[in-house]
């Protein structure tokens, strides 16, 4: 089985364990973010688009298209109902990861676009925008704009 493969019975697990943890602890929430979303959304972009991951902490920009455009993209992966933003990325492809390890692309277009919407710049840096507006945005983003997800 390839790696990729593995990814949905993965998540699945780790969310078998929060439930757990939930269940002994119900005034608390273990909710999976952070790095290990960050990290698991990358890598299914990478796979699912054709991209090449760039170094890890790398500013602004995740990857870039292998293809002849060799476009920039900044990759959010998120379980929430939003995401945040700390600066203009050329591409933005934003990624909802469900509790089955399936994900649903949210945006996938012009990094500018969003920004312009997104919400003020807060006191931590990061301008929030919900992934209800991605989503409308998204509906303007003509096809040529968007990242091909590889056939497989």
């Amino acid at each position: 089985m390839a790696k990729i493969e593995q990814i949905p019975g993965l998540i699945t697990q780790i969310y078998k364990i929060v439930a757990e943890l939930e269940d002994l602890w119900p005034n608390r929430r273990f909710t999976p973010d952070g790095h290990l979303v960050g990290s698991i959304g990358e890598v299914l972009a990478a796979y699912y688009y054709g991209l090449e991951l760039l170094p890890q902490s790398s500013k602004v920009h995740d990857a870039v298209s292998k293809d002849a455009r060799k476009i920039k993209v900044q990759i959010k992966a998120t379980q929430i109902n939003s995401v945040a933003l700390r600066s203009k990325p050329d591409h933005l492809l934003v990624l909802r990861i469900l509790k089955d390890g399936a994900t649903k692309e949210m945006y996938n277009g012009p990094g500018e676009l969003v920004w312009e919407n997104a919400g003020k710049m807060q006191t931590n840096g990061q301008r929030v925008i919900a992934l209800s507006r991605l989503s409308n945005l998204f509906k303007l983003v003509p096809e040529s704009d968007r990242l091909k997800r590889v056939p497989f």
